[in-house]
């Protein structure tokens, strides 16, 4: 494990997480949240502090889910620090960026995760299918057992087929696709993951993501 501001890069999950302590008692549902193109625009590879801007309403909804007792997760694919396009320090400083945004809303992230890791990485980060990167659910079965989520009454919002695929193989309740972001590019793709027990929803931001609070808060 390497000590970073806040979090830490564990080498053996191959993921750097900053997590809260976790929820008590029985099982709490989450709103798994991509960051660049859900919670803030994706300018490509977001790597300085100075170029976060929030999308409308983001910070409103995550204040929401904070209120109804649901945990919230950031889980994001960081391949511009696999790429060498910018490291750790510039990463915290971003997610330092974003926490004073979402403070402003009195909102709060319950825990981050990032990998790094993608088959273009340079040295140590190139892998061809790293458990942690989305599509794979690395990142949401590692929140799960530290923060006490009940996943199979979750839900994940994302831009990207990847996000959606990474909460159907981690076994949530469903996954809410946007269009801000890459939205529009991967919307009809993602279509094909509906299933049983997965239910697809289609919305233009994370604004929408409003309708599954009262789903998820039921259900604790």
């Amino acid at each position: 494990m390497t000590p970073t501001a806040g979090g830490a890069f564990q080498e053996k999950l191959g993921m750097w997480i900053r997590a809260g302590a976790p929820f008590p008692g029985n099982p709490c549902p989450a709103l798994f949240l991509d960051r660049d193109g859900v919670i803030v625009e994706d300018p490509g590879y977001l790597g300085r502090a100075a170029d976060v801007v929030m999308i409308p309403g983001a910070a409103e909804t995550i204040a929401s889910a904070n209120r109804a007792g649901i945990a919230v997760v950031e889980a994001t694919n960081q391949s511009g620090i696999g790429r060498g396009y910018f490291g750790w320090r510039e990463f915290e400083e971003v997610e330092a960026a974003v926490t004073r945004e979402l403070a402003r809303a009195a909102a709060v992230v319950d825990a981050v995760l990032a990998c790094p890791y993608h088959r273009d990485g340079i040295r140590p980060w190139a892998h061809a299918a790293h458990p942690a990167r989305k599509p794979r659910p690395g990142m949401l079965l590692t929140a799960a057992r530290l923060l006490n989520l009940d996943l199979a009454n979750s839900w994940i919002v994302g831009d990207k087929l990847s996000d959606l695929a990474a909460g159907r193989n981690a076994g949530l309740r469903g996954g809410l696709h946007v269009l801000t972001g890459h939205g529009a590019q991967h919307r009809e793709a993602v279509a094909g993951l509906q299933a049983e027990g997965f239910e697809v929803r289609l919305a233009d931001s994370i604004l929408d993501a409003a309708a599954l609070l009262p789903l998820m808060a039921g259900t604790r």
